[in-house]
């Protein structure tokens, strides 16, 4: 539960900053630059808790994949609509690649723990 609470709050403040500026729960409606600044909130926010997580001794568990899956999958949808909508999709390619990298580095991290 402790692990579901962590991870959550980058995501509660990203909507709560989504409701307060923007009056929708539907970050896939946004243009561009405020999409950015909404994945910008979650993204390092998310990785933000990860760490904190890792500081504490905490083991990365299932939870933590599906929060990551879903925020990817929420970059990988608003990628595939800008390219339909033919509008520049740059940023957010540079940010899904970090992300992958990042990714690939917990993961790499967690399965040399399961060896050990």
């Amino acid at each position: 539960m402790k692990k579901f609470i962590i991870h959550s709050v980058p995501v509660v403040i990203g909507f709560i900053w989504l409701m307060a500026v923007h009056q929708t729960f539907n970050p896939v409606i946004l243009k561009g630059p405020d999409f950015l600044k909404f994945y910008l909130i979650l993204v390092p926010g998310f990785y933000a808790s990860l760490f904190i997580l890792k500081t504490l001794k905490g083991a990365i568990s299932g939870t933590t994949h599906y929060f990551a899956g879903f925020i990817f999958l929420l970059g990988i949808i608003k990628l595939i609509r800008g390219v339909m909508l033919g509008r520049p999709v740059g940023f957010l390619l540079m940010i899904l690649i970090t992300e992958c990298i990042v990714t690939l580095i917990f993961i790499s991290s967690h399965v040399n723990e399961k060896i050990k």
